[in-house]
């Protein structure tokens, strides 16, 4: 099968199909809407065995740098790839979203907070299975779903921004 991907891949790339069509740049709004800064992102997967999990990662050249083992959680760095691994907290993988924070979760000085994030995302019609207090300033969450059934946790762990 994957043969058979790369071997359509290079025809359409030979033919000139791939390049034809356009492509918008990370900045440019889709539909006439404004970009989002979702924040940093990472992995957060569903483990069966702390201990087993690590070991497996850090042979692939992730080193823990945050979470607590007796907790049953751990985030885990590959230069620019970030996973956290958590033991019986969830059933399946979510992709994770942070508004505020760096890859080193060190707090920006500017980004969109997860408030703003819900009131856009409600706006273009998507249902959240979580939402943040709207009244709140601090730290903050909301969920969503997307058509495949992957869960999306956006999980902001700072003040919002003073503009």
């Amino acid at each position: 099968m994957l043969r058979i991907l790369s071997g359509a891949l290079l025809i359409l790339t030979l033919s000139g199909c791939a390049a034809s069509a356009p492509r918008p740049s990370p900045t440019t709004p889709s539909k006439g809407t404004a970009p989002m800064r979702l924040g940093n992102f990472s992995v957060s997967l569903a483990v069966k065995d702390l201990a087993v999990s690590r070991a497996f990662y850090e042979k692939l050249g992730f080193q823990a740098i945050g979470g607590d083992p007796a907790q049953n959680w751990l985030i885990m760095q590959n230069e620019t790839s970030t996973i956290g691994l958590f033991q019986g907290m969830f059933e399946k993988n979510i992709l994770t979203f942070n508004p505020g924070w760096d890859r080193n979760a060190k707090q920006l000085a500017d980004f969109d907070d997860v408030r703003e994030l819900q009131r856009t995302l409600q706006a273009r019609g998507i249902t959240l299975s979580a939402t943040a207090d709207e009244s709140s300033t601090g730290p903050a969450s909301l969920m969503l779903t997307d058509p495949d059934g992957n869960t999306l946790l956006v999980d902001q762990h700072v003040p919002k921004p003073q503009r």
